[in-house]
């Protein structure tokens, strides 16, 4: 297992900056999780989460001594607007999942979630020196989607009609990257082409960027 303490304080990007939670973040995971729309694209049940569900997910989560995880902060204004993390960090294997939500639906689509997202994995292939990062995401969440992509991340399966959403089945995708997956995307930052699986349209996590 890879400790809390290997993740630093403070990750700098251009548009976000990313911190370790503190206990004032609470309010804030209290209102994003309690939010019908952000708990659609974030949770397998239908509904946002009751409150104390949040506050339990909000001490394992951002809190837990073993947590990697980090609040997102808007740079120009130090706003908080989500959280993203790395969980079933396996040391051994060099593997982890990654999860990312912003929470403030007035920041989706300007760029914050891609960009933490890449401050992320620069640090988990750069400094721990992981091998393979996953997530999974829903079907509906395209916005998402396309942020994994620019990411680097690919499509390597989906669990067939596995959610319900608004009347029908969607599929759950499965995406990940390796460490030679982000070597090649660093030595080409602006080729980001991937294999898609047939009958592709997919999604990805609560916001997207």
């Amino acid at each position: 297992m890879v400790h809390r303490s290997s993740f630093p304080t403070l990750l700098e990007g251009d548009l976000v900056v990313l911190r370790r939670h503190s206990a004032d973040n609470r309010a804030a995971f209290r209102r994003w999780y309690g939010d019908p729309e952000v708990a659609r694209l974030a949770r397998y049940q239908e509904g946002p989460m009751r409150v104390e569900e949040i506050d339990r997910f909000f001490e394992s989560r951002a809190l837990g001594s073993e947590s990697l995880a980090m609040a997102i902060h808007v740079r120009a204004d130090d706003r908080l607007i989500g959280s993203c993390a790395f969980s079933q960090l396996d040391a051994e294997n060099g593997s982890a999942l990654f999860h990312i939500t912003i929470g403030e639906r007035a920041e989706w689509g300007r760029g914050y979630g891609t960009e933490a997202t890449r401050l992320m994995v620069d640090h988990a292939f750069g400094s721990l020196q992981l091998h393979r990062i996953a997530l999974s995401v829903f079907e509906f969440n395209d916005r998402a989607l396309r942020a994994y992509r620019r990411c680097g991340f690919q499509v390597e399966g989906r669990a067939r009609e596995s959610i319900w959403r608004g009347g029908r089945w969607w599929d759950e995708i499965s995406m990940s990257m390796l460490a030679s997956d982000w070597q090649a995307l660093r030595a080409h930052p602006h080729d980001t082409a991937e294999p898609v699986l047939a009958a592709e349209p997919v999604p990805a996590a609560a916001g997207g960027a």
